[in-house]
Parts: structure tokens; sequence; C-alpha cells
């Protein structure tokens, strides 16, 4: 556990490179391919790190002039995900949490209940918050272990079912993302397709950025729209003028360069991602196809995630003013939001319209989450040893304690035996069926191989 602390403790710029290079030695790449892979996805997380940063820097100072010009007055403070993960992995489950979800991903490749390859140890956080939230209220260790558990399973499911939408959509061939936060909104984008498929006229509205690009022209790619909408924002703010100028050209940037740093990141990715399928072909009985799990940072910077995200900052803040119950403020939180929308842009097949629905749609709920949560949330990172802001009696955040996923466990674990019973039986249920949609796909790429074969042997 001191050498797992010691290297978490060095970020993920450096986890992740050290991680690849180990991972490509196992793989028998050669050295100098390990080390050009590993450096290839530090180089990327750093860049998109300090890409990410220069966004929260700019916006930060105008989501609080809206805060302040709007006079919203809400109790429960957002500590923002970074002090939500810090809680996480300070407590008795975060300890455990990375080599307990890590053998239950070598348990699930090798029960063929996932064909995912998890190398975002980082990430795991998520599902430690959820777990130590659940051994709050239990009072329990391995109930919040368990928890966890289950948490890590359910996620692993849904990046497998989207899987598909983020080689197509995404364009991220052989990737993954079994991210806890863009997770969570993935049944909620589920719903809403669900829903606006069977509703004529609705159905046949479609904003992608081919849309944008060609109605708008040049006023359409991701530079300029970065442009409008960060200077709307900063106009919404009621900042002077330098600084709406400012946050614009900020904003194209980051709707620039984050896609720029992704495709370096998938540079370092791409030579892993194509010897574990070489190896995954050879030893088909044992493991099949075979994709690998990332941070859902590879694709932050897809226009549509990134327009909704900051077209949400300012509907965000005003839905907590007008939700009845509503007590969170959210502040922290805010410019995090394009990592809740990586997943919706994939199953939402590239469309605006549909990401923004269900924006309104989870981050409505994601405030009376945060507020239910909020006495929780509080008591467990006083009990880390978590200094509380001046002045904050009550604290939460969007990103882990605003998903739907880690609420629902904790609604469970508080029916003690019968919600265990049925959280472990629906997990199980889950893992079967994706089985059978894994095996199912397996034999259908297989025919489909088979097909190609007798056509070239024919000719």
């Amino acid at each position: 556990m001191f050498i797992i602390d010691y290297i978490i403790s060095t970020g993920a710029s450096v986890m992740m490179p050290l991680i690849f290079i180990v991972l490509g030695l196992i793989l028998r790449l050669r050295i100098s391919q390990a080390i050009k892979a590993g450096l290839m996805v530090g180089i990327g997380f750093i860049g998109l790190s300090i890409t990410v940063n220069l966004m929260i820097d700019s916006l930060t100072p105008v989501s609080h002039a809206i805060v302040n010009r709007f006079g919203l007055n809400l109790t429960v403070l957002d500590m923002g995900w970074p002090a939500a993960a810090a809680v996480a992995m300070g407590t008795r489950v975060g300890a455990l949490v990375i080599p307990v979800c890590v053998a239950l991903n070598v348990l699930m490749l090798y029960t063929k209940t996932t064909r995912i390859l998890n190398v975002d140890i980082w990430n795991l956080w998520h599902h430690a918050f959820a777990g130590s939230l659940v051994a709050i209220i239990t009072d329990n260790l391995w109930l919040g272990l368990f928890a966890a558990v289950l948490n890590c399973a359910i996620t692993m499911v849904i990046a497998d079912r989207t899987s598909k939408d983020v080689e197509k959509y995404l364009s991220l061939p052989g990737i993954s993302v079994p991210h806890g936060f863009s997770a969570s909104f993935v049944p909620a984008a589920w719903l809403v397709n669900f829903v606006v498929d069977r509703i004529p006229y609705v159905r046949d509205i479609k904003i992608d950025t081919e849309v944008i690009q060609r109605r708008l022209s040049v006023l359409g790619d991701p530079a300029s729209l970065g442009a409008i909408i960060g200077g709307v924002l900063a106009i919404i703010a009621g900042v002077e003028v330098k600084a709406i100028l400012q946050t614009a050209i900020t904003m194209a940037a980051v709707m620039t360069i984050i896609p720029r740093m992704a495709k370096m990141l998938m540079e370092g990715v791409y030579p892993i991602s194509e010897r574990i399928q070489e190896i995954a072909q050879a030893r088909a009985g044992s493991f099949g196809q075979i994709s690998i799990g990332l941070d859902s940072a590879v694709s932050v910077g897809h226009p549509v995630t990134l327009s909704v995200s900051m077209v949400m900052i300012p509907i965000m803040l005003v839905l907590a003013a007008i939700i009845p119950g509503n007590e969170f403020l959210p502040f922290a939180s805010l410019t995090g939001l394009p990592f809740a929308f990586v997943l919706v842009t994939a199953v939402c097949r590239g469309d605006m319209f549909r990401t923004l629905l269900t924006g309104l749609l989870t981050l409505s709920l994601a405030l009376l989450i945060g507020t239910n949560l909020a006495p929780l949330v509080t008591s467990t990172a006083v009990s880390t040893g978590f200094s509380l802001p001046n002045g904050a009696s009550s604290i939460s955040s969007v990103d882990y304690a605003g998903a739907m996923l880690p609420w629902a466990m904790i609604q469970g674990f508080k029916f003690k035996v019968v919600g265990v019973v049925v959280l472990t039986v629906i997990t199980l249920l889950l893992a079967l069926w994706n089985r059978r949609k894994i095996l199912q796909e397996a034999r259908e790429l297989a025919q489909a191989q088979q097909a190609e074969t007798h056509v070239e042997n024919a000719s």
C-alpha cells in the first residue's frame, strides 16, 4: 500500500506513463516502444491538464461573477471533484479500492463479463467515494468495500455498452471509458434517446458539429464556437470588456488545443491497444476482443461536449435558484462539466440537442442529489481530516456526490440485508447480460470475418 500510495501521489501525468511502460514491457513490446508509448501518454495528460486548468482559471471568475450578480444564496458549498477525490482516497475504503478493483477487472475479463482492461487507476476514486459513504452509514468497512465493488462492476458494464458509440462518434477505436462520473450520466442519455425517438418531429431535430459548421460557416468551427460561448458567458457575468475578450480567446484556445492533446495521448495508447488485440486474438478462448479503459479526458475536447458544458454553466445556476428543495450552490464543479458529457455525446450520436436535453435532466437531479447527500459527504470529509472552508457547515459536489449511481447504492444499503441482496442481484444480472452481449458480438464478428475470407478465396 505504501508503494501504491507513493505512485498515486506522483499524479496522473507520472502514474499513467509508468503504467503504460510496465504494461508495454509485460506485453513484450520493444523497450523503446514501451518507453515512447508511456512518454506520449504522459505528454498528452500534461497537455490536457494544462489546457483544462486554463479553462478552469478562465471560467472560475466568470462563474463567481454570475453567482454574485444573480444573488444566489444557497447553504451547501460545492467543494469540486479534486476535494471529493482527496476525501474518497483518504478513507479506509480508499486505501483498499485500487487492488480490489484491479482484481475485479481481471475476474470480469476471465468470465467475459467485460472486455475492458482498465488502466485508468486514478479514477477508481469514484468507487471509493461511493464505498466510503456506505461505510459511514453502515459503520462497516467491508460493506463499504463491497459497495465500491458493485459500483465498479456496474460502471464497467456501462463502459462496455458504450464502447461502440465511443469508437464511432468519438473516433476512439479500441478504447472504452470506465469513468464513474461520465458513466453515471449514460442511463439518462439512453432514456432521452428512447423518449425522443418516439416523438414525431422532435426526433428529427439534429444539431451536430457538421450542421453547425454548415449553417454558420467559419463561425461554426470549434475555435469560433469556443470564442462565442466564452464571450456570451462573460457578458452574462457582467464583467468588463477586457475580461470578456480574454474569456472568449481562452475558450477558443481550449476548444482547439484539447482535441490535439487527446490525439497526442492516443499516439501512446495505440501501440499498447494493438498489442493487446494481437494477444487477445491469439488467445481468443481466454479473453476475446479487449479494449483499453481510459479517463474520459481523452475526448473531453469534442465540440459538442465542450459546447453543451459551457452552455449548461449559466443554466445550472438558474436551476439551482428555481428548483424546489435545492440547497446546493454549484460553483467549483462547474468547470468540470465537460467530463459529465463525454459518454453522453457518444450515446446521443454527437447530437447537441439530445446531449443538452440529457444535461438538463441529469444536472437538475444532480442538484437535488448533492443536497440530499450533503450531510453524509460532510461527515465523511470531516472523518478524514478534511478542513471545511471558512463559513461552510455543509459541503457536496456534482462529481461524484451528484451522480445517480452512488446515490442509488447508498439508498439500497440503508435497507441493510434486503438492499444489499437486491443491489447484488441487479449487478450480477447486468454482468450476465453484458456477457451475453459480448459473446453475441464475438459470434457476429467471427461470422463477418468468415464471410470476408470466403469472398477473398472466391475472388
